[in-house]
């Protein structure tokens, strides 16, 4: 029972733990922690009896009294007092006189509805909504926040109230007191929405107000501008995350996963943070719930934070918790480590607990089809195929399910698929339609033409390894597998190592090129300082998009402290499992003894699948080169693809 408690998440009560920590937050907030003296049943019976002998000309003050009185009953009444036909007269009563109320009677009777369970869809509440609306710009901003937390609190949606109520908050934000901005933003994170120019106003206030802030408040912040879909200021995030990555020890497992879920959202690698979370977070594992545990694994897959201690105590706490998943906890904790290509000590544990998870939570992924191709992909990226669930997801009747789904997912299921028949020859379960396939590889490749091809770091690249091989007939900037949505950059080296000529589309009336550049010892040591140190690059926890080269710790070599599927003049998921128990995937095969040579190409594993060699420009290499002189990018590549290793 205490292992089942503790797993619990209250989304609704959890992220109001803020509200305890100030006496402010009484005028702000509904507390349901309030103690009122309890209401004997009698007196309950008598107020409803006399109830309905008004003759309806009961003052809005008697209405309030009676309101607040029947919320005073024991909770396990409550349910009762709701279907009596004197409760029925008394919310009829009350929604004739609704605009008779003064604004605090008003709020009394909701915030005694609160206490009652009112539904949300109630005739009364309705009435309430409509005055709150028409009365709304009369209202102090203590009163607005008061009735937003009370909507939050019943649960009802008030999309119209919210409008209001922020735009009130836009005019007078510079004035909100901390625990008004606070609270504010939490309303706005439970909304699921803001006004972008309010999100814009608030920085300066949030900025004002962040080092008065006590954790567990900068938590809710965070949280609020998580939830709110809009568009945070890097520089905001970054000031939260200096805020806190000093006591980090001391703040609660909550109000940390919050702001992990900020840095996730805003994709910001906070390095300071992060080393601090690998001390903390551990020891704080096994009695973390499940979902506390899914959202730091997340947040160190899509920050690309390669920590061995974090990852292995995730593994460790999680086949024993595995039960509590919901589907989509699965899904991302199969994404995250995925993406890692980290194989945890309890590997086979680890994953068969979350595959038979998978399994059992089937059918739910009818409503969720995302969830299930998320952790398929994540079982792909570490050579895991289970079959019968591989089945599932590329039959006809999952893929009509997921024209359905409010995400584009055509692009996931051509990913599964042609990984599946890239890595999987002997399965013969279901495939994707070939009209599918057709259509998602156009869709890529447009994409492409017009996204990652045009970027500067892979045009850059192309224009200087013309320049390396002789001209734009000896390299090819495409997409070999366009189900890995990534630039590859193909090369033809012939036996003896010279580059070959086949590129003859892309050099059509261009000039050959032959520009050489000797390389040395002394350049590649000072091309590539730093690589292989255990000190950090200096400025690397201000460069959200350049990681640093900082080894991890633990298991350093060969990755750095940022790894994982994307980088920007990409890279590969560097990934090369045991493979698991189910569709086995085969060997690389020995590279073809063809006329032709070897083939190059900056990619992954399934290149080499193909019969490629891989190659990695990796952004920490890269993107810090092009800021170097153009000889030493041309000696660099001149590096990579005539290494001797080779």
């Amino acid at each position: 029972v205490e292992k089942e408690q503790s797993e619990l998440h209250d989304s609704k009560e959890d992220p109001r733990v803020f509200q305890r920590g100030r006496p402010e937050y009484k005028s702000l907030c509904y507390n349901r922690f309030e103690t009122l003296e309890t209401l004997p049943g009698e007196e309950a019976e008598a107020i409803l009896l006399g109830v309905t002998s008004w003759g309806g000309n009961q003052t809005p003050a008697a209405i309030t009294e009676c309101f607040h009185k029947l919320s005073r009953l024991p909770e396990e009444h409550r349910a009762a007092l709701l279907a009596e036909p004197g409760f029925d007269t008394l919310s009829r009563c009350a929604v004739e006189q609704i605009q008779g109320f003064s604004t605090p009677q008003l709020i009394e009777i909701l915030k005694a509805c609160v206490r009652l369970g009112v539904p949300p869809a109630h005739s009364l509440l309705d009435a309430c909504e409509r005055d709150f609306c028409r009365r709304a710009w009369a209202m102090s901003l203590e009163q607005l926040l008061l009735v937003a937390d009370c909507w939050r609190c019943l649960p009802r949606a008030v999309p119209s109230y919210l409008s209001i109520l922020f735009s009130y908050a836009a005019r007078s934000c510079q004035d909100l007191a901390l625990p008004q901005l606070v609270q504010l933003l939490y309303i706005i994170g439970e909304g699921r929405r803001a006004p972008p120019e309010l999100v814009q106003k608030l920085e300066g206030v949030i900025w004002k107000h962040l080092d008065a802030c006590t954790l567990e408040e900068v938590g809710a912040i965070s949280l609020g501008l998580f939830k709110s879909l809009s568009a945070v200021p890097e520089r905001l995030v970054r000031r939260i995350a200096e805020r806190v990555a000093p006591e980090l020890e001391e703040m609660s497992t909550y109000a940390l996963v919050n702001v992990l879920k900020l840095l996730r959202y805003a994709r910001l690698d906070h390095l300071p943070l992060l080393r601090e979370l690998g001390k903390v977070i551990p020891p704080r594992i096994p009695t973390t719930n499940v979902q506390g545990l899914m959202h730091v694994a997340l947040a160190c897959s899509s920050l690309h934070y390669y920590d061995e201690a974090v990852l292995a105590a995730v593994a460790a706490a999680l086949p024993s918790k595995v039960a509590y998943c919901r589907s989509k906890d699965a899904a991302k904790f199969l994404w995250s480590f995925g993406c890692l290509d980290y194989e945890p000590p309890n590997e086979e544990e680890f994953y068969s607990s979350l595959i038979e998870h998978t399994r059992r939570k089937l059918r739910e992924f009818d409503r969720f089809p995302e969830h299930l191709l998320t952790g398929l992909l994540g079982l792909a990226f570490v050579g895991r195929f289970p079959e019968e669930l591989i089945d599932y997801a590329l039959s006809e009747d999952f893929v009509q399910k997921t024209r359905n789904s409010k995400y584009e997912l055509g692009k996931d299921l051509f990913t599964l698929g042609r990984s599946v028949e890239i890595e999987c020859p002997r399965y013969r379960g279901s495939r994707l339609s070939p009209q599918l396939s057709q259509e998602m590889t156009q869709l890529v490749l447009a994409f492409a033409q017009q996204e990652i091809f045009v970027r500067p770091e892979i045009v850059e690249a192309v224009s200087l390894l013309e320049s390396v091989l002789g001209g734009p007939e000896y390299v090819k900037s495409h997409m070999i597998l366009p189900h890995a949505r990534s630039s590859d950059l193909e090369v033809h080296l012939a036996a003896d190592g010279r580059p070959v000529p086949f590129n003859v589309k892309d050099s059509a009336g261009r000039e050959l090129r032959d520009i050489g550049v000797s390389l040395t010892d002394e350049l590649m040591a000072q091309l590539l300082k730093g690589k292989c140190s255990t000190q950090p690059r200096r400025g690397a926890e201000n460069e959200a998009t350049a990681p640093g080269w900082e080894p991890r710790g633990e298991k350093q070599a060969p990755q750095t402290p940022f790894s994982g599927r994307s980088g920007p003049a990409r890279t590969s998921l560097h990934i090369s499992p045991p493979l698991g128990g189910f569709l086995d995937a085969p060997s690389s095969p020995a590279l073809p003894q063809q006329p032709g040579g070897v083939k190059l190409a900056i990619q992954v594993r399934q290149l080499r699948l193909l019969g490629y060699v891989v190659l990695e420009l990796p952004f920490w290499e890269w993107f810090p080169l092009l800021k170097r002189t153009r000889s030493e990018k041309l000696s660099y590549l001149h590096y990579k693809v005539f290494d001797p290793a080779l």
